[in-house]
């Protein structure tokens, strides 16, 4: 009996695993796959072109500084963007966890998400308007000051991480406040009737128990950033060149894509040993 009902519950849970495993498997695991094999090519297989199994794609990367000079320049500004993200985002998801209730946290919860409802161009070209020279920005702070002041943010490295912690500040307030949530008050409230401080109840007691949900907030944040190409390259203009948007050329603008596709891998084998390198930091982090 008992090994009947083991049966069942087994082909309940396969079958219900199966769309989500077969969406991966197409989605996920077939254009990898399909990405592996063309960064082997010396060129595209299609339209009577010769091609031949090579590693030359991989060897340009190690004979070609620029590469190695844009893919670190990708890790800083991942770094920065994370980094940023999570000290706006920690306070935002404190305050919805912890201090607003009813329906103001229903109002502000519905401006946290609203960047999710609007496509990523939209928001890049408002903050175009927002940060280009004698633009909204630029009219407010000189309405407010008694002086003249050019800003003009529009076309430098500012303007990228502004544009970036925008599109990926939801995922870290939103982790966060998850992780904010399942801490108790009353072991809030204990530690301040045994005089604890705020800075210590901060240091000692909600960031470690908040930590797995700022990890992966700042996971779901560095992996696409080190990859973006669409805010560099509005935003930062001829400074906005990064290892993502060398990506895109080489499938848009140079046709080259054996080697976009050996530059896709080495950027993912890059990331998966960061992560792998920083996994025993995130378990002690989360424990």
């Amino acid at each position: 009996m008992a090994t009947t009902i083991a049966g069942q519950d087994r082909l309940r849970a396969v079958t219900l695993l199966s769309p989500a495993y077969l969406w991966l498997t197409v989605a996920v695991f077939l254009p990898l796959s399909a990405m592996a094999f063309f960064s082997f090519l010396s060129d595209v297989p299609f339209g009577g072109r010769d091609w031949h199994v090579t590693l030359d794609n991989y060897r340009a990367f190690f004979e070609t500084t620029t590469y190695a000079t844009l893919l670190w320049k990708s890790l800083k500004l991942g770094l920065i963007v994370t980094a940023v993200s999570v000290i706006v985002g920690f306070p935002c998801a404190w305050v919805l966890a912890k201090v607003v209730k009813g329906r103001s946290r229903e109002a502000l919860f519905l401006l946290v998400i609203l960047p999710f409802w609007s496509n990523s161009l939209v928001r890049i070209f408002s903050w175009a308007i927002v940060l280009r020279g004698n633009g909204v920005l630029d009219r407010a702070v000189n309405a407010v000051l008694p002086w003249d002041v050019k800003l003009n943010l529009m076309f430098s490295p500012t303007a990228i991480v502004i544009g970036l912690v925008h599109s990926y500040l939801p995922y870290v307030i939103l982790t966060s406040y998850l992780a904010l949530q399942a801490i108790d008050d009353s072991l809030i409230e204990a530690a301040r009737s045994l005089g604890a401080k705020r800075r210590t109840i901060l240091w000692r007691l909600i960031l470690p128990l908040s930590a797995p949900g700022i990890i992966a907030g700042a996971v779901l944040i560095f992996v696409p950033v080190v990859g973006s190409f669409m805010e560099p390259r509005l935003l930062g203009g001829r400074l906005g060149t990064y290892y993502g948007t060398v990506i895109e050329d080489q499938f848009v603008a140079v046709f080259n894509w054996p080697l976009g596709a050996a530059l896709s891998f080495i950027l993912l084998a890059v990331v998966l040993a960061i992560l792998a390198a920083a996994s025993p930091i995130l378990k002690r982090a989360r424990t």
